[in-house]
This record gives structure tokens, sequence and C-alpha cells, in this order.
């Protein structure tokens, strides 16, 4: 793997020629594997410790970024293996999970993820955010929010609502709303190829200068969007400097933001203040620049800035869809979840830190905390609660349970063997009669997999057809 002339002699020019060697040099090895571990349902050490005595795959920790493995061997699994489809971590580049740490987000932030697909970044804030409160993530292109959806559902992330909309249009909507905003912009991808050796044959500055146009707009919508005294962080996978200083000083000469002081937990570059004949705000030295060799990962930029005075914002347009939120006492769904504590075992209070809604017979849920004026908006709000079933009671479906875990003492039938969970996991019926009959949780090695329905047919499966498609490996 070769960097192709114009891109050499581009990073020569930014940053000297031997820059341009290293990088070259460092293509050509094999991309580093890390994984971001999803600390609501397991701990770093809990889950190296799982994955090498389950498959044989070594890992270890990382001091800088306590919630990454660094994978040392595969085995060529990694992508396969019951855990990862059941969301106990999210295969990621170590550089890529910087800009949600960075902004640094609470559960009582109200919070954007502007550019949000496939979701690693997404589910990397919901998890930030202890999976309360409210996270909306924006995505324009439909195929993208179909993976943003998956990923969602896979994490088990309840407390986002996911929009399909032009993001430098979305400002429109969301006025001065935001507490924090992540844009990790689309871009050239000049710090991806490694992984991505395809950027090399379409790669030229006239491309980057036009994605520059772009991404300044989306930066501009997201400072509308940020209350007085928000924060927003802009990211890009990209080391061009049209694409980075030159979007935030104009950006910078504009609108009422300043540049804040981050520390990223390895080597990182200044940002670049002066440029041939350009002369850019000095403070943009705040700006960290990533190198691929300096994390052994991908080529990042990122900058955190502050909104210091409020602007004019525009008004929120009408909206045609109505959704009603239901509390666990609401006369629509209390018996219904009344019904599905008895089945399971779940303390009725539990319910109260949710709220639910109806889609025709399809229920959702989402945190309690949630908290937007536009739910009309949203293509999808939290996780898929069940199904109401010919008797109007409520069919639990897997994301619920997987979400709800430990709170479910109750219907749990415990897989016997790899020929039991081959099964269920292609969404079959394990022809056996229990003798016990109706709604049950369906656990392998103490892993929640999901829901089935037991009848003298047999365990049939509800494992979601979306996650069947994966190819999964057992225990080695």
């Amino acid at each position: 793997m070769k960097l192709s002339g114009n891109i050499y002699n581009y990073l020569s020019s930014l940053f000297g020629e031997d820059a341009a060697a290293k990088y070259e040099e460092f293509i050509k090895g094999e991309p580093q594997k890390f994984l971001r571990v999803n600390t609501l349902k397991i701990t770093p050490e809990e889950l190296k410790v799982l994955l090498e005595s389950n498959y044989g795959i070594l890992s270890e920790t990382i001091k800088e970024v306590p919630i990454a493995l660094k994978i040392i061997d595969d085995k060529g699994i990694i992508g396969k293996t019951i855990e990862h489809i059941s969301g106990y971590y999210y295969i990621q580049s170590l550089s890529s999970m910087l800009p949600p740490l960075i902004l640094n987000p609470s559960e009582k932030d109200i919070v954007l993820d502007l550019c949000a697909a496939p979701g690693s970044k997404t589910t990397e804030l919901s998890e930030m955010m202890n999976n309360k409160g409210t996270l909306i993530s924006n995505e324009i292109q439909n195929d993208r929010v179909r993976m943003l959806v998956f990923n969602i559902d896979r994490m088990n992330i309840i407390n986002t609502g996911v929009i399909h909309f032009r993001g430098e249009l979305l400002s429109k909507i969301y006025p001065a709303y935001f507490d924090k905003i992540l844009v990790d912009a689309p871009c050239s991808g000049l710090g991806i190829i490694q992984k991505k050796n395809e950027v090399t044959e379409w790669w030229s500055q006239e491309r980057a200068k036009t994605l520059a146009e772009l991404q300044t707009k989306l930066l501009v919508a997201a400072v509308k969007m940020a209350r007085q005294g928000g924060e927003i962080v802009y990211s890009t996978c990209t080391l061009t400097i049209e694409e980075n200083e030159m979007v935030l000083d104009t950006l910078l000469k504009k609108y009422p933001v300043e540049i804040q002081e981050i520390k990223i937990p390895f080597e990182s570059n200044d940002g670049i203040v002066s440029y041939d004949d350009h002369n850019f705000n000095p403070e943009l030295k705040k700006a960290r620049r990533i190198l691929p060799w300096q994390t052994g990962s991908e080529g990042f930029f990122i900058v955190k800035l502050r909104k210091t005075e409020e602007i004019t914002a525009g008004q929120i347009p009408p909206y045609n869809k109505y959704l009603k939120f239901l509390n666990s006492k609401s006369k629509e769904i209390s018996r219904q979840l009344d019904k599905l504590s008895l089945i399971f075992g779940i303390d009725a209070n539990v319910w109260e830190r949710f709220k639910f809604f109806y889609r025709k017979n399809d229920i959702f849920f989402t945190t309690n905390k949630w908290n937007d004026g536009t739910p009309g908006s949203f293509e999808r709000i939290g996780l898929k609660f069940g199904t109401l079933d010919r008797n109007n009671e409520i069919v639990l479906h897997t994301n619920a349970a997987q979400l709800l875990g430990n709170e479910i003492t109750g219907s749990i039938y415990e897989l016997k063997n790899q020929d039991e969970l081959k099964i269920y996991l292609e969404g079959g019926t394990i022809k056996k009669d229990t003798g016990n009959y109706g709604q049950y949780i369906v656990k392998y090695n103490n892993l929640l997999l999901g829901t089935a329905i037991i009848s003298k047919a047999g365990i049939k499966s509800r494992f979601p057809r979306s996650k069947r498609t994966q190819e999964i490996q057992k225990e080695f």
C-alpha cells in the first residue's frame, strides 16, 4: 500500500516529508483492532477475561482510555461472538473514541450527535450518559439511518431519538436548544487510509475544499442549536487544513464561539495557525491533530468550542405527527405492565423509570427523563418494548429483555447446549415440551440472549430477525 503522489506531496507541504514518509510506512502494516466496552453491561477487565476464556481472544486494557481494549489476537472472530451481537462491545478505532470523551456529556444534558451513523459515537455518548436523559442522533442518508438504528438496538440504547434530516438545516427545528453537540463531520478521510485504501484513489485538495463547504454549514448550524454556554466538539478523521483550521477560522470570524483547552491522552499536535499566505486565529493552537502513528490508530482532528453569546434563531416549524407518551400508571398500559411483572418477576417500581408509547400494535419505551418538544419529527425513539397480541397483552421484545437484564427474575429458560443455542440464534423452534408454557427469557451460560414463546410444540425463538443475519461464533 502506498500513498498517491498528490497525497504524499500534500502531507509533505503541511507536516514535512519525514511525516509523509512515516505515514506511508505506517499504512503498510495491518490496522490495529480496538473495541469499546459497553460499561452499562460489563467492565473492561471482565470482558477481557470472558473473551479469552470463551473464545481464546487475547486483549489488553489501555490506561489512557479505560473504556477500550486493544486486541492482541482476535482469532478472526471478534465481530462474531455472542457478546458482540448482544452489545457488550463495539469494534471502534481508538482515535474515534476520543471526541465523545472530550464532549463529556452527563445524563442532565440535552445532547445532539449531528452526523450520527453508523452509531459508534452515539452509543458511546449514551453510555457516558448512563443511558438516561435526552440524546438526539441525526443522519441524512437512508441506508445509514438503518445501520444507526441497528447499532442502537444492538447496544440496548434507550435514551436516544433518531432523526433523518439535513444537518445544516436542523437549526430551524432546534434553535438554542442543546447543552452539548458533537459534529463528527463527513470528511475526505485522510486519516484512515490504512483502513480504507480507496481514499488514495479519489482524494484531492479540490475534493477537500468542497467538503469544507458542507462542514462549515454543519458547524454553523451547531452554533445556532447550542444554548449560550453550550459546548460543541468538532471532529474529523482527516488531516487537511481545508477541512479543519480553515473551517474553524471562518466560524470564529462570524460567530460568538471560543476555543476551549482540551487534553488528549496521547501524543498530538497543535492546530496550525499559519500556512502559506494564511494566518489563522491564534486560538486554533488549542485544537488537537492526532497523526495515525501517534495512537497506532486513525488520524483525527478534534476541537472544543463554547458558545459565548445568544444569537437570533429561527422558529420551530409545525410538525404533523403527534406522539403520546405514557407513564407506568397510565390506564392505556398499566394493566399490561402488571401482567409482565407477574410473568417475569419484575418489581412494579421498575416501570417508573420509563416512558412508553404506541405505534399501532408496537410499543416502544425510553427513559422517563426524555425531554423533546418535537417527538413527531423522529424516525425512532428509544427501544422496542413489545407487541400487543390478539388478547391485548404485551409480548416482550428481546431488546427490552436485554435492557431489563437482572430485573427479570422469573420465567427463565437456560439453553442446555450449543445445539439449542444454534437453533435459538437462527430463530427456530427447539423441539421439546418443557411442561411450562408462555413467555420466557432465554439465557446461555448466564448471558441473557432474548425472549421466546414456549408451548407444547417447543421453544419458539424470538431472537430479532435483524440480528440473525450476523454470523456468530460459538465458544472454542
